[in-house]
């Protein structure tokens, strides 16, 4: 829990905070930039919430915090809604998308996203264990598979596929970070899971990096650690500082995804966009050439 003695001086004034404790993954802006942002190498309360929506907002980016940096008082925690999460951000043809919150400390607070689907729920990458969460789920219709993207953001994958009984797809490459897994995605071809969810291998953040791409038309793109957006630039990212394994490599997988008709681009870490129709390919082809001047 948040300490009001560790409280951080860029804090607005009021009763939420962010402490020292914080780890700087970004989780609590991405969900709710309305009240908190980066500052330097932590977030702080950017303004505090007015009127209930905002304060039913803030108060579920403190539960989603991996670490319990965010505080304020007993009398407005007592208020957190038991039905925040998942929270939805989109319905598709193929699905509809909610963000899990309850991030994990272990994968360094990265978004994890389930898809309600008639042919069977989908969480791709794992928030930490929340009972609560899994009663929401379970009520949602459960869980049939678990996608890991990478080996950074398996965080408590084995008790997520144990509750449900599900299975466990990551790409081999990246096999030992899931132990266990039933299903392994072998070499660069993609993979078709039904006609309206595919694994695409999109190695370089590291070997074993992949995407999961939701419908064919204006489809959800979930991209682990491999592209997010920069609102203020306005472009799609592709890191070569947090590129773990092959820069180059990774630049090859960006140009794969070229082709697709992405509506909505939903990352592990960083901000999720939702695109224009044709926008998607010269947003990647910007970000392929400035990455490679």
């Amino acid at each position: 829990m948040a300490r009001p003695s560790q409280r951080l001086s860029a804090n607005a004034p009021g009763p939420f905070y962010v402490d020292a404790a914080c780890i700087d993954c970004g989780t609590c802006w991405q969900f709710d930039p309305l009240h908190f942002a980066p500052h330097g190498n932590a977030s702080h309360v950017l303004r505090q919430p007015v009127g209930d929506g905002e304060l039913r907002q803030a108060l579920l980016a403190l539960q989603a915090c991996p670490v319990a940096a965010i505080g304020t008082s007993a009398a407005l925690r007592a208020r957190t809604p038991a039905d925040g999460f998942p929270a939805l951000v989109t319905r598709h043809p193929a699905g509809d998308v909610y963000y899990c919150g309850w991030a994990s400390r272990r994968s360094f607070g990265a978004s994890s996203w389930l898809i309600v689907r008639p042919g069977g729920n989908v969480l791709v990458d794992v928030p930490r264990w929340s009972a609560p969460l899994a009663r929401r789920i379970r009520a949602l219709g459960g869980l049939h598979t678990l996608v890991l993207t990478h080996r950074d953001d398996v965080a408590d994958h084995q008790r997520w596929a144990a509750a449900f009984g599900c299975g466990r797809w990551i790409h081999a490459a990246d096999a030992d970070a899931a132990p266990g897994a039933e299903h392994l995605l072998q070499g660069r071809d993609p993979l078709a899971l039904d006609a309206d969810l595919q694994l695409i291998p999109t190695p370089g953040h590291t070997a074993g990096s992949l995407v999961a791409v939701l419908g064919q038309r204006a489809a959800v793109l979930f991209s682990g650690d491999h592209l997010w957006w920069n609102p203020d630039h306005q472009v799609v990212v592709a890191s070569e500082r947090y590129c773990w394994w092959n820069w180059p490599e990774q630049l090859r997988s960006v140009e794969r995804l070229l082709d697709l008709d992405v509506g909505w681009l939903l990352p592990g870490h960083g901000h999720s966009h939702a695109f224009a129709p044709g926008a998607w390919r010269p947003a990647l082809e910007q970000t392929l050439a400035w990455a490679r001047r």
